[in-house]
């Protein structure tokens, strides 16, 4: 999987070259294999003088910008060429604001309606009849597909729609792997856009974003969720239900004389891994006292109380 070099520097994609310059002498210096022994050392900081190299050059970055990851595919006289091929006039597709073609997305998901989305060609509708020769091969695009924790837990095929201002939306039907983790990449091979001549069609890539959840917390595959126990059974141990994101329940066993904050592990109940151990689920106590007491409840704590000699703040 090809690398952002914004992820790989840590930087937003409007960083200043300022921001871009320290973000890169910041991990450049954690990462140099002649100070950092880790095995992965060299390979991350080659990574990074790849990343830098490119968005350290405005000119290269904004080649990067417009194009994406296969940008040194694209020809350097591309616009001259696409005004060649369009015999003069580039025909309206460009975006407002100009500075050539553009692919823009938003709004996929299954019977997604469309929302301002525009699938254009870079290529194909550019070189047509009067094209230069040559063949050109088309440019990869991306797109964000948006899931749910569960939903990206359980995987499956799901139908995505993009469609355009000009009122042409096309489906595809999308085998998304259960278990898929934010920001990585599914590949629609020949779906990005049009090569010209023989030249093959680019890749459509979406590139998996998973909303934000009520209950749930993602850390790669590792799933973390916050369990409210009672305080009588946080002081003598008891074994709780714990909401799994597979829609399911687990079992955890809480041992006596845990506080707020502990963390219970459960192996491998967190995000399935078609390539390796799945996640593990953490499960984080919350103490949670009786809004209202009942006189007995009442009666009991205050026995409680005068019994217990026992005083957090002096620990």
């Amino acid at each position: 999987m090809a690398q952002d070099y914004y992820e790989a520097l840590g930087v937003s994609r409007s960083a200043s070259q300022d921001e871009i310059q320290q973000a890169y002498r910041k991990l450049a210096r954690r990462h140099h294999p002649d100070v950092n022994k880790d095995p992965g050392a060299e390979e991350r900081f080659k990574d990074l003088n790849e990343a830098y190299s490119v968005l350290s050059d405005p000119k290269t970055r904004a080649r990067y910008d417009r194009f994406g990851e296969d940008f040194r595919k694209i020809p350097e006289d591309y616009d001259e060429r696409v005004a060649a091929g369009a015999g003069g006039g580039f025909r309206g597709r460009t975006t407002a604001g100009g500075g050539g073609p553009r692919v823009r997305y938003a709004g996929f998901g299954d019977d997604f309606a469309a929302e301002g989305i525009d699938i254009e060609d870079l290529f194909g509708s550019m070189f047509g009849a009067g094209a230069a020769r040559g063949s050109v091969p088309g440019a990869d695009q991306e797109a964000e597909l948006s899931l749910t924790v569960e939903e990206a837990y359980r995987g499956g095929r799901r139908t995505v729609t993009l469609a355009g201002p000009t009122g042409q939306p096309r489906r595809y039907e999308v085998d998304v792997p259960p278990g898929v983790t934010d920001g990585q990449r599914i590949r629609l091979a020949g779906e990005g856009g049009r090569g010209s001549g023989d030249a093959a069609a680019g890749d459509l890539y979406l590139r998996v974003r998973i909303q934000p959840h009520p209950r749930f917390r993602l850390d790669g595959r590792d799933v973390h969720v916050q369990v409210p126990v009672t305080p009588w059974e946080a002081a003598l141990g008891a074994t709780v239900p714990v909401p799994t994101p597979g829609g399911g329940t687990a079992k955890v066993t809480v041992p006596a004389g845990s506080s707020s904050g502990r963390r219970l592990r459960l192996r491998g109940e967190g995000m399935p891994n078609p390539r390796g151990a799945n996640g593990d689920l953490y499960a984080e106590l919350r103490i949670v006292v009786p809004p209202t007491l009942g006189d007995r409840e009442r009666e009991l704590f205050a026995e409680l109380a005068a019994a217990s000699s026992y005083d957090p703040r002096r620990t």
